[in-house]
């Protein structure tokens, strides 16, 4: 118990520093005022659009207004849609937690069950296939993926769309694309662990009792790499969530991606700040649970 109120704690901290980061990033550029008008906006509009804002009071007063805010729920208006952002980022959340769940769940369901194989029989084809997508998941990036996907099979097969959030079949290439460094990354994991634990004694013990190698594979191998694989897992749907802007743009996916991406193209400031304040809430929660569970499931942390 005391562990896990030491990593709450440690939560509610990183939680407080990531909003004092934000707070500040956006006053370190300058005047923010004369970044969110249009650049031909002459000086009077500038100073009227600074009072409008509460630009123009002391800054430790803007601080508590903004801090008072976030923990009331309050994230701000859009400038250009004149509209609450905490309502613009719940529309477009469940298209980003569709994608990023779709993208892990794939990313689990080949990459596990590859590493497993791979590390238990190395050095054979499968392992080279294991140890292939590991590379790949390493070394290509997800955007030029997206494209390479469009080009071979988008443009051949006319039941695949490369853009929007029409079915099953709009999700398709957005989740190959996305799932290929969570996938390469849990492959190469499982792998290694797999080979670890090959090397152990009760693996030489169970293969001394007459254990089948399926049964010895299944009970002892994978039960004892699910571990380590559970930390990794919570890291990676973080990852995806970051990382579906460049996914959510290419495909014209309406997720959060794509809203920050039309944000930071529109100079619309309050809303970049209070995406990147959701992700980063988001991220720091699922890490937490992520914690929990580990500490939970192995009782080495515990002691």
């Amino acid at each position: 118990m005391r562990i896990i109120l030491m990593k709450i704690g440690q939560s509610i901290l990183l939680i407080i520093g990531v909003l004092i980061i934000v707070f500040f990033m956006v006053r370190l550029t300058g005047d923010p005022a004369a970044l969110m008008v249009s650049r031909d906006a002459s000086p009077q509009e500038i100073a009227a659009f600074r009072e409008s804002m509460g630009l123009d009071r002391p800054l430790a007063d803007q601080f508590v207004e903004y801090m008072t805010g976030v923990f009331r729920g309050d994230l701000g208006d859009s400038l250009r849609l004149r509209l609450p952002n905490v309502d613009l980022i719940t529309q477009r959340l469940p298209a980003t937690l569709e994608l990023a769940l779709s993208a892990l769940i794939f990313a689990i369901v080949v990459g596990v069950p590859l590493g497993i194989v791979g590390g238990f029989y190395p050095n054979t084809h499968w392992d080279w296939l294991a140890r292939s997508i590991g590379l790949m998941g390493q070394t290509i990036p997800s955007f030029w993926l997206a494209m390479i996907l469009i080009i071979a099979l988008a443009i051949p097969i006319d039941w695949l769309p490369t853009f929007g959030r029409s079915g099953v079949n709009s999700l398709i290439l957005p989740t190959l694309a996305l799932s290929l460094g969570g996938l390469g990354q849990l492959t190469r994991l499982t792998r290694s662990v797999v080979l670890e634990i090959r090397s152990e004694h009760y693996i030489r013990t169970a293969r001394a009792k007459g254990l089948s190698e399926s049964r010895i594979a299944l009970r002892h191998i994978a039960r004892n790499a699910a571990l380590p694989l559970v930390s990794i897992i919570g890291i990676q749907f973080t990852y995806l969530l970051g990382g579906s802007v460049y996914i959510e743009t290419i495909f014209a996916w309406p997720g959060l991606g794509s809203l920050l991406e039309e944000a930071i193209t529109n100079s619309d400031f309050p809303l970049v700040q209070a995406i990147t304040i959701f992700i980063s809430f988001f991220a720091v929660s699922i890490n937490l649970l992520n914690d929990i569970l580990y500490t939970l499931l192995d009782p080495r942390v515990r002691t």
